[in-house]
């Protein structure tokens, strides 16, 4: 709204004419969104779900009843906010609905007193990735870079058909919700895991790629909507930034699988923004580790037992569970051993640290983001000098 009306308000006084500017668009919805988000929070969460617990989670039983479900308010502070600062733009209020979709299908899980099974989750997921894929590319062929090769063009980009651009798409889109999901088990984690990729990106949106002489000096394909970009990203990340005020242990509420899941598929536009798939790697390596390491995980134990194999976990993995879901010590001794190494590192990640390595959550938390914040500037630069 701002930028459309900016040319029509500096008539009537020369600094509205800042309203047309994206830095101060940006300026603008990071702080709106961020203090409209950290008011509204503590009026509204009495109303919100309240988690049921993890008994089989260490520490699980702290979060039981506590509101959860916040990402449904985040939306709803967001939305308003991306319409006053955003430019006018059909493909980013697509894109907004699905963002509101994701978040919807975590709400109604958070809400059930029985979680959905994981095939429907991923099956829900899966949609609402394809959706967003289309959103994205129009139903046309998509331009793209790839670390380490340069194409025939002169900013050494692809073109990528949209029968082989949708698929990708998706794949990463579903990949990145997923891991965030699983992210999200320690107070402040997941959100501030992504607040921190979702800044880094907003800022090679605006900086990088949306920049004509840098793009070109840096031999990357100019993006001319890269500050658009910029500023709906960057003003969802003032969102979460206060969201995450009431996150921090002892938090008073939870995002659930409505803000994971939003916040996954938001990180996930926001990389292929970017034009290069692979960034995902870059600016979000410890969510992939965390989380996306405990989706390999499934899956190589579901191929397994597929092939016959006895992949139950160890009794002592799992408190007062039946012993039909467990393997006894002599069971366990005659698992094949690659199933034994699985079992013997818990995923997500963060899970094994507080577990088997005796971490507290602070110090997961503080770890986790010292070692994306480190690992991101030193991986972006390499992204797009060792080309």
């Amino acid at each position: 709204m701002l930028p459309f009306l900016a040319p029509l308000l500096e008539g009537f006084w020369g600094p509205f004419r800042l309203f047309g500017s994206h830095l101060v668009l940006i300026g603008l919805g990071v702080t709106v969104s961020s203090l409209a988000v950290w008011w509204v929070l503590p009026r509204v969460w009495m109303r919100l779900p309240r988690d049921q617990g993890k008994p089989f989670v260490k520490e699980g039983e702290e979060a039981k009843g506590k509101p959860t479900g916040a990402g449904i308010v985040l939306i709803a502070v967001l939305t308003p906010v991306l319409a006053l600062v955003l430019p006018p733009s059909p493909q980013f209020w697509e894109l907004t609905g699905c963002l509101i979709l994701a978040m919807l299908t975590g709400y109604l899980d958070d809400c059930r007193e029985k979680p959905w099974g994981p095939a429907l989750k991923g099956t829900l997921d899966l949609g609402v990735a394809l959706l967003a894929s289309w959103a994205l590319c129009q139903g046309k062929d998509m331009t793209v870079w790839w670390p380490l090769f340069k194409g025939a063009r002169a900013d050494g980009s692809f073109v990528l058909p949209v029968a082989l651009y949708l698929p990708m798409a998706t794949v990463v889109l579903w990949w990145t919700i997923n891991a965030t999901n699983c992210t999200d088990g320690v107070d402040g984690l997941a959100g501030s895991l992504t607040l921190l990729s979702l800044f880094y990106l907003g800022g090679f949106l605006y900086g990088i790629v949306g920049h004509v002489t840098v793009a070109k000096y840096m031999i990357l394909p100019h993006n001319p909507e890269g500050a658009r970009w910029a500023v709906l990203i960057l003003t969802a990340a003032g969102a979460l930034a206060g969201y995450l005020w009431h996150n921090a242990k002892p938090s008073a509420v939870l995002m659930g699988d409505a803000g994971s899941r939003f916040l996954g598929l938001l990180l996930g536009i926001a990389v292929l923004a970017v034009g290069n798939p692979a960034a995902v790697l870059v600016v979000a390596p410890v969510v992939l580790v965390n989380g996306g390491s405990g989706l390999v995980k499934i899956l190589l134990l579901k191929g397994f037992g597929r092939l016959g194999f006895d992949v139950r976990p160890p009794a002592r993995n799992l408190l007062n569970a039946h012993p039909s879901r467990a393997a006894s010590e002599e069971e366990e001794a005659r698992q094949h051993a690659f199933i034994r190494l699985l079992h013997r590192y818990r995923f997500p990640l963060h899970d094994h640290c507080r577990k088997n390595l005796g971490w507290s959550d602070p110090q997961v938390l503080v770890r986790f983001v010292l070692l994306q914040a480190l690992l991101i500037p030193l991986l972006l630069g390499l992204l797009v000098k060792v080309r």
